[in-house]
């Protein structure tokens, strides 16, 4: 009976350390996924000189999105971050003013730059539900100051 017991034993802590590696190794996979989309998406805006309202920028994003399998349609509340959404959702985004004095800029543009967020994806009910009142679920990059027209300013 002993052994038997024993064999249980090792059998659940056998089981429970393939659950958490297979769960870090997933939620990393995930990670980089989140990563390498906020990435693409600061590339983009920087492309296009911040001009969000751009129809191909919004396109080549989804495009992206779509290409490495980010899912756009996940729980990511923008309002709670003082962002809007990004185009078809999966991002948040955000146009922050540089303080600058505006001497010897340019008549008409204004120096920006774009605060961008994505989420890491898990597919899992209880802890998808729960994600978004965590901030260690999200992914976080700033774009380099961009001169735009003040067109483009939003707010």
């Amino acid at each position: 009976m002993r052994d038997a017991i024993g064999g249980v034993v090792n059998l659940v802590i056998i089981v429970v350390f393939m659950v958490i590696v297979s769960g870090y190794l997933a939620f990393n996979v995930n990670y980089t996924k989140a990563f390498r989309v906020k990435n693409k998406i600061i590339s983009t805006i920087e492309e296009y000189e911040g001009n969000m309202s751009n129809s191909a920028l919004q396109e080549q994003i989804t495009n992206y999105m779509r290409s490495i399998g980010y899912d756009r349609s996940q729980n990511l509340n923008c309002s709670s971050y003082d962002m809007k959404d990004g185009a078809g959702g999966g991002y948040c985004y955000k146009q922050v003013r540089t303080n600058s004095s505006g001497a010897g800029e340019d008549e008409g543009n204004v120096k920006v730059y774009y605060k961008v967020i994505t989420q890491i994806q898990i597919d899992i009910p209880i802890i998808r539900n729960i994600m978004p009142y965590f901030k260690f679920f999200t992914v976080s990059g700033d774009t380099r100051a961009i001169k735009i027209n003040s067109s483009y300013l939003e707010g």
